[in-house]
């Protein structure tokens, strides 16, 4: 059985070039214990990397988009070939004028099929992987285009610097939200322009509501609430790079563990669904589920669930972000997953990537 969304979304491109969720509260919502079986959404592979910090044995990446594969694939050779710093600059979260040659190190440890893609992509990697993507461009389109007209670059920086609550939410109200952040950014951040510029159009079948009007809400939260300082996500999309906080794959602390166990990823071009029919009888405990959800209808997400149940084992976990379409376990299937309602809200409150209504935890029974 395909995924709904594959005949509805371009998938022959990078749309995303890094993973825009919070590696941090996905392996705290999962509980990864040492041993387990995780599937994971590839995207760029940030996130499958960072579960190997839990020790799981293995970790089995998912995409419908080779290019994305191409992007797990080049990350895991970094891990092989380079060092910290070296990784980091390859990226684009340090400044570098060696990405070529950093490139070639890892290019000899790539498969074919990823160094034949990277191979016809050079100015991405000579720009730092990290940009590569559609949704990437779309920010600094943002950045350069929107945000510029807006707040010059002292601004920027002292947003970033973070500061206490009461500093933040000061500067917040009397510098940063006037007039013309509000209007640029509820045309920039609508579901017509994202959906050109952005993401896939195929990917807001099911979402209700104005989108701009929700990103706006959360974006205060993030830039008052939490703290800009300790914020990689937000650090890339209003400067391009990561200045004070790196996401959970890329933290020196992670590095030497991610690349012992790196050998544990494997990645497949298969939706989560041809996945299960391909390999019955597997188990698996853990799942990174991304928003996969809020491109399928209700009826093939509740069939779904009731697959991913029927291979796991009573304990193991789903965790997923609702971004625009609410998803959720049905209440008829109440005796085979329990939400983890009261875990999923803790976390949710600290989620860095602020662009999600929900992030949502449930327990297999």
């Amino acid at each position: 059985m395909s995924s709904e969304v594959e005949s509805r979304a371009d998938f022959s491109l990078i749309r995303y070039a890094q993973c825009w969720e919070d590696a941090d509260i996905l392996t705290e919502g999962l509980g990864i214990q040492s041993g387990d079986t995780c599937l994971s959404i590839a995207s760029a592979g940030d996130n499958a990397l960072a579960m190997l910090c839990h020790d799981p044995a293995r970790v089995i990446a998912l995409d419908l988009n080779s290019a994305q594969l191409s992007c797990l694939a080049l990350r895991v050779s970094a891990y092989r070939c380079l060092d910290h710093q070296g990784l980091l600059e390859l990226i684009g979260s340090r400044q570098s004028n060696r990405r070529g040659k950093l490139y070639a190190t890892c290019r000899k440890d790539l498969p074919t099929e990823a160094k034949e893609f990277w191979d016809s992509h050079l100015a991405q990697i000579e720009q730092g992987i990290g940009g590569a993507g559609k949704f990437e461009r779309y920010f600094a389109l943002f950045r350069q285009r929107v945000l510029s007209l807006v707040h010059n670059h002292k601004r920027i920086d002292q947003l970033l610097a973070g500061g206490d609550l009461a500093q933040r939410e000061r500067f917040y109200n009397e510098v940063w939200d006037n007039w013309r952040w509000r209007a640029t950014f509820k045309i920039f951040f609508s579901r017509f322009v994202m959906g050109r510029m952005g993401r896939d159009p195929g990917f807001f079948q099911y979402v209700e509501g104005s989108v701009a009007e929700h990103i706006l809400n959360h974006t205060r939260y993030a830039l008052t609430q939490l703290n800009p300082a300790d914020n990689p996500y937000l650090q890339w999309i209003l400067t391009g790079t990561h200045t004070t906080a790196l996401p959970m794959a890329l933290r020196q602390e992670n590095f030497e563990l991610i690349r012992e166990r790196v050998n544990r990823v494997e990645w497949h071009l298969l939706s989560v669904e041809d996945y299960l029919d391909q390999h019955q009888g597997q188990l698996i405990q853990r799942y990174n589920l991304s928003d996969i959800f809020e491109y399928m209808s209700e009826e093939n997400h509740h069939h779904l669930l009731r697959r991913m149940i029927a291979v796991s084992t009573p304990g193991s976990r789903l965790a997923y972000w609702n971004m625009l379409a609410p998803r959720r376990r049905p209440e008829h299937m109440a005796t085979k997953l329990k939400p983890l309602t009261e875990l999923s809200e803790r976390l949710y409150v600290k989620d860095k990537a602020f662009f999600y209504m929900a992030y949502v935890v449930e327990e297999v029974q």
